[in-house]
């Protein structure tokens, strides 16, 4: 933890400018030994520097040297930035200087680490950090940033302030019953408290499915018997000959993904295989593999061919998918129709074809109204969006409904108190009040170097 670390903190490669990021108590006097003509050492912080890195009296680059201070930085350790000449060769040997100099190879996400470790940042904004990164939309940007600006961690610390308000009570209450001027709390007030607390989980769990579209987007598998078009909707969906179309049925013998952009949310597609009984042995693997991908689907696409008539396995497929959110996809509208529209009361149905520009307009539509993606932007996107943190948040919203059928059953205050301990302790597990060495080693290894 007190090793002065030194990275690469831009991509390799050609470029205009690479940046190598210097943190620890060492920094300024390693970077001082390579850097001339300004001693970097009696120079204030936040402050830019013109000059050169030298090897004993080669000049190896013509730089810009950025100088912060202890605690005025991003790991709140002292940090000098090298901003050299893109380029491998230049960029490997400014580091290599560093290293033969006191500095230590950063690993992967160790600036993150230390900022963490040393309070600059709680776990959602070190989350939010790599969100960024990874950010492939606009909304995914915002929703990242307001990860990192601690709005999403404040609405955690609230929880657990209004818990340990009601923890110190009953302790009070405990030590002290002589005293009768201080808050007496009863099953009844806690009855309340509690439910004021259950209501806010519930309401940033529900709020975080819209997290979780905007991060992960939308797992969409696309489905129908052989040649009704599926891979011909895939291609026209993201505007690419991705997968093969022929008039041959089972032509798709693997599943074929996309990805496509509706108003800043990622519509991750998934083409599968016709699904139909098959001698063929590849064939019917694939098929198997597309009745599993309709298992971990959030929407399901159930494509039929407009100029054919309602089949037994198009029906069969449809009671497949009777829980997952479905649209079902007449396809090649601009034929004569042989669909008995009676046969499917009840379904959410679209009509279209891959023909015309504007052929698959209407299904485009029907996504974003079933997923609300047009109020997505409405809101400020303060969301938790993090498997670890809505499992942390789910397990929360378990005890508290453990402490109240305590509360059912009367049992003591002080018995009680427990579970509201642990609750207190599952909400800073998701900022990180509480953590452990191997949890925080393999988040910030997910990082990448220089970050």
């Amino acid at each position: 933890m007190n090793d002065t670390i030194a990275a690469v903190s831009t991509a390799l490669g050609v470029g205009a400018i690479s940046i190598v990021r210097v943190s620890g108590n060492d920094a300024i006097r390693i970077v001082n030994k390579i850097f001339r003509p300004t001693d970097l050492e009696l120079v204030k912080s936040h402050t830019l520097h013109y000059g050169h890195i030298y090897d004993d009296e080669e000049i190896i680059d013509e730089v810009l040297v950025s100088v912060m201070k202890s605690p005025r930085s991003f790991t709140t350790e002292d940090t000098v930035e090298i901003n050299c000449h893109g380029g491998i060769n230049t960029t490997n040997r400014v580091l290599a200087l560093l290293l033969s100099n006191g500095a230590r190879l950063a690993e992967p996400g160790e600036f993150s680490k230390k900022a963490f470790l040393n309070g600059r940042i709680d776990l959602i904004e070190a989350e939010g950090i790599m969100d960024l990164i990874n950010a492939k939309t606009e909304k995914m940007r915002k929703l990242a940033l307001n990860q990192i600006s601690g709005k999403v961690s404040s609405m955690i610390k609230q929880l657990r302030d209004g818990i340990k308000n009601i923890l110190i009570n009953i302790d009070v209450n405990i030590d002290y019953p002589e005293y009768e001027d201080i808050l007496v709390v009863t099953n009844e007030m806690l009855v309340s408290s509690l439910a004021d607390i259950k209501n806010e989980v519930e309401r940033i769990l529900k709020e975080a499915k819209n997290g979780k579209i905007i991060k992960e987007g939308i797992k969409t598998v696309i489905i129908g018997r052989p040649n009704v078009g599926k891979s011909s909707v895939l291609n026209k969906l993201i505007d690419e000959d991705k997968a093969i179309v022929t008039d041959v049925a089972g032509t798709t013998r693997d599943i074929v993904e996309g990805s496509v952009s509706i108003d800043g949310i990622l519509l991750n597609i998934i083409d599968t295989a016709g699904i139909r009984e098959s001698e063929d042995v590849i064939e019917q693997l694939g098929v198997t593999k597309s009745i599993k991908m309709i298992d971990e689907a959030d929407l399901v696409i159930l494509v039929l061919n407009n100029k054919e008539g309602i089949t037994a396995e198009d029906i069969k497929l449809l009671n497949q998918v009777n829980k997952q959110n479905r649209i079902v996809l007449i396809n090649k509208d601009d034929l004569d129709s042989e669909i008995d529209e009676k046969k499917l009361q009840g379904e959410i149905v679209v009509y279209g074809n891959t023909v015309s520009i504007e052929g698959l307009d209407m299904l485009k539509e029907k996504i974003k109204e079933m997923f609300n993606i047009d109020d997505l932007d409405r809101g400020d996107l303060t969301y938790l969006s993090n498997a670890r943190q809505l499992g942390l948040l789910n397990e929360t919203l378990k005890v508290i409904n453990e402490l109240e059928l305590g509360l059912d059953d009367n049992i003591p205050l002080d018995i009680l108190a427990i579970d509201l301990k642990r609750i207190w302790e599952i909400l800073g597990d998701i900022i990180g009040e509480n953590y452990n060495n191997e949890l925080i080693d393999e988040l910030f290894k997910q990082f990448c170097l220089g970050k």
